[in-house]
């Protein structure tokens, strides 16, 4: 065996078995043709050596960085004009990975950490993209062209520490600058009770607001994001806010036995312990609002009041409207089928229901964030746990002041459900907003009317 440095590139054809139960044939056919024309010519070209291959994809290896990078991008670059003219429901995409790193040669084959990294970053990927890890970036520099996009610090399988990660992809929009705020935060981690790790971090001063997790986090990425990072900003602006990734998703561990409720309030009691807060502000948002009211009546003396925003208490297959169960059953289905799909139909009707308003390029990035929080697997276990969650009979138990804010033209909550949780929470206040999108975005009406109610609520009640 023989170890030494090298730049190691995997390859995988999106949707693989989507695409084969569409047209076996004619996806095999074109597969050969993209290997013999273009895939391992241009691996050969930039110096590099096919290793293995397999029926959706490759592993190669090549003497530098630049050199898997320059290849992959030309790959890349060339796929979407042979693919062009397709069906956009059956085109063929690649995910690509680069790592460097210290690779263990044996009998033509390599292994090793600096392999399954490389893996790894194939399965982040954007179908159509190129995903590198921090030290390629680094290496490479802007020494070949190509604007690469940080995706922040990523959870990848099998590897304790978070990695940074780049992405580049031929029609990749300009990346939005984090807010100020962010560079404030520092991520921890608290062990919740069964060993779980959860990633947690505090940004801001004042009074304590503690977010309970909602539907596909990402702490570190979230900053980036026109959907969540100016509001998060805005947050850390007048009070501290504390926020976490639920278990399954983000920086938190990602491969877990668990998805629970149960779960999910043990890993909240965990990120509370680690932070150190004694009493302090719930804010729930979506699913977070059922999980709020659990624990603010599990623990009435910790909790000094509680704001929900676009906010239920009972999942979609609680609720007595057959429309939601049906649209249950579709959702799931765009999940199993096209949670990173290639086709943009798939991912344009699972964001048009949560932010139906928001312009194209929010609607993009909405997108990616759910695609870069977790695998689809794991999408799928929380989409069905969230589906079940129903804290009706603990709602008139609530004994703290309550603040519920939401959109009338929200899909994903309905109105109903705030006028139920409104009524069934003692005292509680509902104001409802313009607009029609589940995430509050910068530069609205709703936006601004949030947190004037938010700050004149916390002011009174949050000490």
């Amino acid at each position: 065996m023989e170890r030494r440095l090298a730049a190691v590139m995997v390859a995988d054809m999106a949707s693989y078995s989507r695409l084969m139960e569409l047209d076996e044939d004619g996806i095999i056919a074109r597969q050969k043709a993209h290997r013999r024309e273009l895939i391992d010519p241009q691996v050969a070209a930039c110096g590099g050596r096919v290793v293995k291959s397999t029926g959706d994809g490759m592993l190669a290896e090549f003497p530098s960085a630049q050199d898997a990078v320059r290849a992959a991008m030309a790959i890349q670059t060339a796929m979407l004009e042979r693919e062009k003219g397709g069906d956009p429901d059956s085109r063929i995409a690649y995910r690509i990975g680069v790592n460097l790193g210290d690779i263990v040669f044996d009998d033509g084959d390599i292994f090793g950490d600096g392999v399954n990294i490389a893996a790894r970053m194939e399965a982040i990927a954007k179908p159509g993209g190129v995903c590198v890890t921090d030290i390629v970036h680094q290496t490479v520099g802007d020494r070949i062209g190509g604007d690469f996009r940080n995706l922040g610090r990523q959870r990848v399988k099998n590897i304790s520490r978070p990695i940074g990660v780049w992405q580049w992809t031929p029609d990749a929009p300009a990346e939005t600058p984090p807010p100020e705020e962010a560079l404030q935060q520092r991520v921890r981690y608290a062990t919740s009770s069964d060993g779980v790790q959860i990633a947690w971090a505090s940004v801001g001063k004042g009074v304590p607001v503690l977010k309970a997790p909602n539907w596909l986090n990402h702490i570190d990425y979230e900053w980036k994001s026109p959907c969540w990072g100016p509001m998060f900003a805005e947050c850390a602006r007048r009070f501290q806010f504390i926020r976490f990734d639920q278990r399954g998703n983000g920086l938190s561990d990602r491969e877990v036995e668990e998805i629970s409720l149960d779960a999910m309030q043990r890993d909240m009691e965990a990120v509370i312990e680690a932070a150190g807060l004694d009493r302090f502000a719930l804010f729930g948002i979506s699913q977070g609002g059922a999980y709020s009211i659990r624990y603010a009546v599990e623990n009435p003396d910790r909790v000094t009041c509680m704001i929900i925003y676009g906010g239920y208490i009972r999942g979609r297959n609680r609720r007595p409207d057959p429309e939601q169960s049906q649209l249950y059953e579709t959702l799931t289905n765009v999940i199993e089928q096209g949670w990173g799909s290639p086709n943009p139909v798939f991912r344009h009707f699972f964001t048009s229901n949560f932010m139906p308003d928001a312009p194209p390029e929010v609607g993009e990035s909405f997108d990616e964030l759910q695609r870069i929080a977790t695998s689809p697997e794991m999408a799928l276990r929380l989409w069905r746990m969230n589906a079940e969650v129903d804290a009706t009979d603990l709602a008139p138990q609530v004994r703290v002041p309550t603040l519920i804010l939401h959109c009338a033209g929200e899909r994903v909550a309905p109105r109903d459900e705030a006028l139920l949780a409104a009524r069934l929470i003692p005292d509680a206040t509902l104001v409802e907003l313009p607009g029609s999108n589940h995430a509050l975005l910068e530069g609205t009406p709703e936006f601004d009317q949030f947190f004037e109610e938010v700050s004149a609520f916390l002011a009174k009640h949050g000490g």
